[in-house]
């Protein structure tokens, strides 16, 4: 059986839920599809505060039930338990869900899928197979939505934000943090929140450390580590917990031939968020593993606007052309441009940038130079770039370039 909608929207985070509410209080029927059992994301099992607008900042599952909401109210059919499996035209998905297959075409497709934490398996960590082994996604259900027992004893790899919420979450659960590794020179977090951790909560930071090897049969019973300077030690443990380097989750993107950025690995958009599939756009973290909820939510509301436009008057598809974000600068989104576009970008740095200046540049033409108003730039934080420049970009040129001095 095949269904027409006006919009399908395929994933209900915080970008696709806003997405759908304001797309859906216009009167368009708009379709969400969630393939877990119930709707908000990952901010579902991120219990700590921050969410939403201060002073007034939610829990995550607070602001998930709050997004998920406000689109049912709107008129949004959110569809839980629905998977998409793969397109079966220019705007159709085909899919399964709890009343068995089914196609659904739309007159345009969100993709809202978000990223993931690349697992053990994907890191290349040798070693037994013991129960035990989480990423950090999987430990906040496991604790949050399941209430189940983690362990005793974690060691938690990685040194960033999400790395110390895990360690939030282990410290919930009942358990003792071992030790944060890293093989970084220093943790990628601010520097308060990391002297916390060790004076309030005794948990060790270890710097230029490599995880080499897990042991245990049955349940994980220590970790092999090796320093940068050679020495090698073992850790006793029965919890391990892989945290950060996410990866955008572009399966559906892939399977649609859509052009992917090679800077982000997710799907390339321009300043309207379309992608390189005529009404197709994508939203949130698949777009740039990750960013905050806050951002994904800005992207929910801009692609809204886009997407109302392309139902009103299904306007052209331009190609845009490409921005190129060169070293040290590792990626920006949206990363094709067309004069019209007004979205700020957003830039990652692969090394700290003390006063950093921004440049962009076309076919050796300057546009626009800017410095940035958060100073000092690091690995972990987000760097922004207004599109005031953007009118000036010839559609017909080479690539815009972004370098930083």
């Amino acid at each position: 059986m095949t269904r027409q909608v006006d919009v399908l929207v395929v994933g209900a985070g915080p970008a696709g839920l806003v997405a759908a509410s304001l797309l859906a209080v216009t009167g368009a029927r708009v379709e969400v599809l969630e393939r877990e059992q119930r709707a908000g994301g990952v901010p579902r099992h991120c219990a700590h505060r921050g969410f939403g607008n201060w002073p007034h900042a939610l829990t995550g599952p607070a602001y998930a039930r709050l997004l998920a909401g406000a689109a049912v109210r709107a008129g949004a059919d959110v569809r839980t338990g629905v998977t998409a499996l793969d397109w079966a035209g220019p705007c159709s998905l085909a899919t399964v869900g709890p009343d068995g297959p089914e196609t659904v075409a739309a007159r345009a497709v969100v993709l809202a899928t978000g990223a993931r934490e690349r697992p053990r398996a994907a890191r290349l960590v040798p070693g037994t197979r013991p129960a035990g082994v989480y990423t950090t996604g999987e430990l906040q259900q496991a604790v949050h939505l399941y209430g189940q027992h983690i362990g005793t004893r974690v060691l938690i790899i990685g040194a960033e934000d999400v790395s110390y919420a895990a360690a939030d979450t282990v410290r919930a659960a009942g358990a003792r943090v071992v030790a944060l590794v890293t093989d970084l020179p220093r943790a990628l977090t601010h520097p308060a929140r990391a002297l916390d951790a060790r004076l309030r909560h005794g948990v060790p930071l270890l710097t230029g450390t490599t995880v080499t090897e897990l042991l245990g049969h049955g349940r994980l019973s220590a970790v092999r580590v090796r320093r940068h300077d050679g020495r090698t030690a073992t850790l006793p443990c029965d919890t391990v917990v892989f945290t950060g380097d996410f990866v955008p989750d572009h399966e559906l993107a892939r399977r649609g031939a859509l052009t992917l950025d090679p800077g982000t690995r997710g799907p390339a958009v321009d300043g309207a968020l379309r992608t390189s599939r005529p009404g197709v756009f994508a939203v949130g973290s698949v777009l740039h593993a990750v960013e905050s909820a806050a951002t994904a939510v800005r992207e929910g509301a801009y692609a809204a606007t886009a997407v109302r436009d392309r139902l009103a008057r299904d306007s052209e598809w331009p190609d845009g052309v490409p921005v190129i974000a060169d070293q040290p600068l590792r990626r920006i989104t949206p990363n094709r441009v067309t004069p019209a576009d007004g979205l700020p970008y957003l830039l990652r740095t692969a090394t700290p940038l003390t006063r950093p200046v921004l440049h962009v540049t076309q076919d050796g033409r300057p546009l626009h130079r800017e410095r940035p108003t958060l100073v000092p730039a690091v690995p972990h934080r987000p760097l922004t770039l207004t599109a005031r420049w953007t009118h000036r970009v010839d559609p017909k040129g080479g690539p815009v370039h972004v370098t930083v001095t």
